[in-house]
């Protein structure tokens, strides 16, 4: 179990090139993973962790770093088995939220229609992934070229992306809002508000539960952190 907080050990913090990548060095000594790994970063997303680490006070606290644990992540747990992550994240292709309709009641068949088809068509347009899309809870069985062009698309990420791109589409429960939150198509807001017409519309209906607005809160915290390691890649 990650401890929730450290005895603050250092002093200062710094980002420093080498060769492939840029480090963050606390004090004198460059930052490393939880398993001793090099952790060589893009400038902007060293510089975005090496903030994170000064902005701690008198004790580090890991939870408050999501940066930090997507790259130790990306290191120690992404990259040694990428291909088998790729075909997770494909998973919540061949099953993805997007594709599944309510039969009733039609208000909110017709809500899931109007928001989720225009990035159907987008995943076809930009992925040439074309999906089928149906009511009821029968899996669908999605075109196996459709699948490849996907995968495709998962394998283009770099180990850092391709961390990032399995949470979103984990907290999404689905592939194309995370691909669409990868390319800057979406913002994290309106992707996690997308993933969750179902539970907003029992909400509306029934009340909110206070210990599932809890739980929504972390994950859309986890969506913005993915967000936010897009665009540092791209900086």
């Amino acid at each position: 179990m990650r401890p929730r907080s450290i005895k603050k050990f250092y002093q200062t913090v710094s980002v420093a090139p080498e060769i492939g990548g840029f480090v963050v060095m606390l004090d004198a000594h460059a930052l490393r993973t939880p398993s001793r790994a090099n952790l060589g970063l893009p400038q902007a997303l060293a510089e975005a962790v090496a903030e994170e680490w000064r902005s701690q006070g008198e004790f580090v606290m890991p939870d408050a770093m999501p940066l930090t644990r997507i790259v130790n992540t990306a290191v120690d747990h992404i990259g040694p088995q990428r291909e088998i992550i790729i075909e997770q994240v494909l998973g919540f292709g061949r099953s993805d939220t997007i594709c599944y309709r309510t039969e009733a009641p039609v208000e909110l068949t017709a809500m899931q229609e109007a928001a989720w088809d225009p990035w159907l068509i987008w995943a076809e347009r930009h992925h040439g992934a074309r999906l089928k899309a149906g009511e009821g809870i029968g899996f669908l069985d999605q075109p196996e070229a459709s699948l490849a062009s996907l995968k495709a698309a998962i394998a283009a990420h770099d180990d850092f992306a391709l961390t990032a791109l399995t949470s979103a589409a984990g907290v999404t429960r689905s592939l194309v809002l995370g691909l669409a939150l990868s390319a800057g198509e979406i913002d994290a807001e309106k992707a996690f508000r997308l993933s969750r017409i179902d539970e907003d519309f029992q909400a509306a209906r029934w009340g909110r539960d206070a210990e599932a607005e809890q739980v929504a809160e972390a994950l859309k915290a986890e969506l913005e952190s993915s967000e936010r390691l897009f665009r540092l890649l791209k900086s």
